[in-house]
């Protein structure tokens, strides 16, 4: 059965507000390694999961400039949280991975987010929690068959929690 008019609009006024709040949030959210922007941390996540990336992947599948990614890229690199290096396939382009120090930042960023989303789901149970997670992916999935079907570029996400899940398994 098909979502009401209604219904749809409710869905994305509440996903909106949603959105809005996340960025709020994420202005004032505790800076966890100095000189790490936490718009940065999307590159991060990206990196953990793809192991070695080129700068452009990384940009495309973030959906952004290769000029913003790269700026991102540079300050984690100063920071010693990725390292860059000729991509081995073609000697012109970069190549970024974690280096030790950026994976035990990764660990403390995602322990800190996690911590924070328990606190915001306090009044959540097991079963709500997973029913919600659940719509959330199908809702993703949806998203991007849309954004597929209309020709644009939509790469796994490599820090979906599902590819997380079966990196831990």
């Amino acid at each position: 059965m098909a979502v009401s008019e209604d219904e749809a609009n409710a869905v994305f006024l509440g996903l909106l507000r949603v959105q809005k709040l996340l960025v709020a949030a994420k202005h004032n959210a505790p800076r966890l390694e100095d000189g790490v922007d936490v718009t940065a941390y999307p590159v991060l996540f990206l990196v953990a999961g793809a192991g070695t990336v080129r700068i452009s992947e990384l940009a495309t599948t973030l959906h952004n400039d290769v000029s913003t990614v790269s700026r991102q890229v540079s300050a984690l690199v100063t920071s010693g949280l990725l390292e860059k290096s000729a991509d081995p396939n073609d000697g012109r382009a970069w190549v970024v991975s974690l280096t030790d120090r950026g994976r035990e930042a990764l660990v403390r960023i995602q322990s800190s987010r996690a911590a924070w989303f328990q606190g915001l789901l306090t009044d959540w149970d097991g079963p709500c929690t997973t029913e919600f997670v659940h719509r959330l992916r199908e809702l993703g999935d949806a998203l991007d068959a849309n954004l597929r079907a209309r020709g644009a570029a939509t790469p796994p996400m490599p820090f979906d929690s599902r590819n997380q899940k079966q990196k831990e398994d």
